[in-house]
């Protein structure tokens, strides 16, 4: 299959992207988070907070097509929308900075995951009808989760029985509530805090305890590598999460978690279903598998546009039909395909 290299990103884009607030990291933690919130609620008798927590996060949507999916006995799918709303509770932004669309397979431990561009070029859905082509991330802003939702659904050909909305500030929360994460920090730098204010946050080389705000300029700066690089440390302090996490001395931190999540939080989840799911995860660990999509970038209308490569999402696509039993094994599957990413980003707890 003949690879596409991004090689058309102007310096200007570059930059642009770059001061973004990313939240791919939280998004992918959100499924990560239910396995362990689970975990929490068994053995720290968490329950009743947990409870209210969720219970006050619930948003039902519009759908008009029921979801008939049982989470404990089968695979489910959801759709993690990153929004950078620093008010508590008001999840109104106009667009999305993350999309993450996943599966989590209770039967084989299997967390299937894809980060979609926010900058993606394809047809906006709302009510069933096509609005308009835009960036994805403009569909949140016509009709906030039902109507990001169908453009997913329409994108990848895929169904969505679930969404969470994540809010910017869970994921400098949690890291603080957890008392920070260890990470190993290759090279001293500065970059700018969450408030997008540059060179506000200083590490220096070596192994040390990261805050929320430190974590997450590790997790955002090009600084000290490239892009595939940034990557791989993404997948690293997702590790370095769960790792503080399931220590034994965070279990008096969960509260604060859980508090932390469900306070940045809007879902269709209820807490039995939730719950469903985090119980599957204390029957064993799950593997996760992540996979990324070959793209470019153009310019319109004086706009930075990013474009999927229609054989990437077909297989991208095709991967995750076959996950939730929608498409047969074929060919593709034996292939070796690139889109598929490798190493730190198939892991299992």
């Amino acid at each position: 299959m003949k690879k596409h290299p991004n090689t058309s990103r102007s310096a200007s884009y570059i930059d642009k992207r770059q001061k973004r607030k990313n939240t791919i990291i939280l998004s992918i933690l959100i499924p990560i988070m239910i396995i362990i919130l689970g975990a929490a609620i068994y053995a720290a008798k968490l329950y009743a907070t947990a409870q209210k927590t969720i219970d006050d996060s619930y948003h039902e949507l519009d759908r008009s097509k029921e979801v008939v999916v049982d989470p404990i006995k089968e695979t489910t799918s959801i759709l993690i929308m990153g929004i950078d709303d620093t008010e508590e509770r008001d999840l109104g932004s106009a667009r999305t900075d993350s999309l993450i669309y996943l599966t989590i397979d209770p039967n084989n431990h299997e967390v299937n995951m894809v980060s979609i561009p926010r900058d993606t070029y394809t047809p906006i859905m709302y009510q069933g009808e096509y609005v308009r082509e835009d960036k994805i991330n403009a569909a949140y802003g016509k009709g906030e989760e039902q109507a990001t939702i169908e453009t997913v659904e329409e994108l990848l050909d895929v169904p969505i029985h679930y969404y969470v909305t994540f809010d910017f500030e869970a994921f400098l929360k949690i890291i603080d509530a957890l008392g920070g994460i260890e990470m190993d920090v290759p090279i001293a730098f500065s970059e700018q805090n969450s408030d997008g204010k540059m060179n506000q946050i200083t590490l220096e080389e070596g192994y040390q305890t990261l805050n929320g705000e430190e974590a997450l300029a590790l997790a955002r700066t090009r600084k000290i590598d490239n892009d595939v690089m940034r990557g791989e440390r993404q997948q690293l302090l997702i590790q370095a999460i769960v790792k503080k996490a399931l220590s034994a001395g965070s279990i008096s931190k969960y509260t604060d978690v859980i508090e932390a999540v469900g306070s940045n939080m809007r879902t269709d989840l209820t807490f039995n279903e939730m719950l469903g799911i985090a119980q599957t995860g204390l029957e064993g660990s799950y593997a996760f598998n992540s996979y990324t999509f070959e793209w470019t970038d153009f310019m319109l209308d004086g706009a930075s546009m990013v474009e999927l490569y229609p054989d990437s999402v077909d297989f991208v696509s095709h991967r995750f039909r076959v996950a939730l039993g929608l498409d047969s094994l074929d060919e593709r599957d034996a292939d070796d395909y690139e889109f598929e990413t490798n190493g730190l980003t198939n892991y299992a707890y």
